[in-house]
């Protein structure tokens, strides 16, 4: 990469909606239509931004099915079907488990089998209630019409603990058919240094469930199996990097120290020995500094926080100059930032929308070559981001 760029700062055009008529939208609850016209002069590209469907509560994950619709999760509980005119479904897919909806809970991720074309699998991550209280599951299961057949509960977080924070709950395969689950600390930082507790790691696992024969853990006396990593405070970003087929994650820090890091099996990413975060409130340091042997190191920080959420790599024609590009959601600056890499350095980013839609939870690249985004909201839209000459 160059690290060449145009000199003028990102700009939104003005948008041609009188002043006037934008209220009357605002406060009829309809603004993310007008809001679909808004066009943006980026560093490398002109682009529009357009409302694809409205109406979801709280949208939490997308996937894309091979017949052009969508699956999009609701934080309260609810599996929607969109589809490929941007219709959202009326009736919510039926045949999911109890999923406990508070705090932060709620149904969560979803994601298609590798081979959905051939097994039909569809994988939800939730919250769900047992013994001790509340932990982040994954369920699998066949979408027939509005009904999702088969489920098979395929992971269950142990153990499990009361509060409504840091559930993780990202899903993604890799190029060998396994499964990725990100998992927070659940607010109780020290679990994430326990071999014997699944809080705040990233879970490795066949298709099925079962345990696969090399995680790092599996040999050693009172680790739990399915553990890949530990030392994660709470990872609601995952993507495989589109070249080496690794495996990134982000996660929120406190009070700063958002971290973007390289997943390596049986790592530990320091939380809460070490970390960039600090203290809410008081802004006193937590553990014992920002680096320490034997720790790895995030690829990249963000302090003060920007509270990522959502990640992809654009591997799409449609936008030629942001190939190769991270995308992170932001919740707290209502934004999406584009990351420019050199190798696993990030060198350069660029705040993309920012104050124009709201909080954006995840972010996808889309079959079709443009960039979806989910916004955290109770009027909560699917948006693409398409680009113009």
């Amino acid at each position: 990469m160059t690290g060449r760029f145009l000199p003028q700062a990102p700009r939104p055009i003005r948008c041609r909606v009188p002043v006037l008529a934008a209220l009357v939208l605002l406060l009829a609850g309809i603004w993310p239509l007008a809001a679909a016209a808004q066009v943006f002069a980026s560093e490398l590209q002109r682009f529009r931004l357009r409302i694809v469907s409205e109406g979801l509560e709280h949208p939490w994950g997308l996937a894309f099915l091979p017949d052009g619709r969508m699956l999009v999760s609701e934080r309260p509980g609810r599996l929607r079907l969109i589809d490929a005119s941007g219709r959202l479904d009326p009736e919510p897919v039926r045949g999911l488990p109890p999923v406990a909806a508070f705090g932060q809970g709620g149904l969560l991720d979803v994601a298609l089998h590798p081979r959905y074309r051939d097994n039909g699998w569809i994988y939800l991550s939730y919250v769900g209630e047992g013994p001790g209280g509340y932990g982040t599951e994954v369920l699998r299961g066949r979408l027939q019409g509005r009904t999702l057949h088969d489920v098979q509960i395929l992971f269950r977080m142990r153990p499990k603990s009361g509060g409504g924070q840091h559930f993780g709950a990202r899903l993604v395969f890799d190029r060998q058919g396994f499964l990725f689950i990100t998992l927070g600390d659940r607010g109780e930082m020290q679990r994430a240094q326990r071999l014997d507790d699944h809080a705040g790691s990233v879970i490795r696992l066949h298709d099925d469930g079962s345990v696969p024969a090399d995680n790092p853990f599996v040999a050693r006396p009172g680790a739990l199996p399915e553990k890949f990593t530990l030392g994660n405070r709470n990872i609601q970003g995952a993507a495989l990097h589109p070249d080496s087929g690794e495996l990134w994650t982000h996660e929120h820090g406190p009070q700063g120290g958002d971290e973007i890091n390289l997943i390596r099996a049986g790592s530990n990413y320091g939380w809460p020995v070490i970390t960039y975060g600090r203290n809410y409130g008081s802004g006193t340091p937590i553990g014992e500094g920002t680096a320490r042997p034997g720790i790895e190191p995030p690829l990249h920080q963000w302090t003060p926080s920007i509270a990522p959420s959502g990640m992809a790599f654009y591997t799409g024609e449609r936008f030629p100059h942001w190939r190769g590009n991270l995308f992170v959601g932001a919740l707290r600056d209502q934004m999406l930032l584009r990351l420019q890499l050199d190798g696993a350095r990030v060198v350069h980013q660029e705040p993309l929308l920012k104050n124009t839609i709201g909080r954006i939870r995840d972010v996808r690249g889309g079959p079709d070559g443009f960039i979806y985004v989910l916004t955290d909201s109770p009027r909560g839209v699917v948006a693409r981001l398409e680009p113009l000459p």
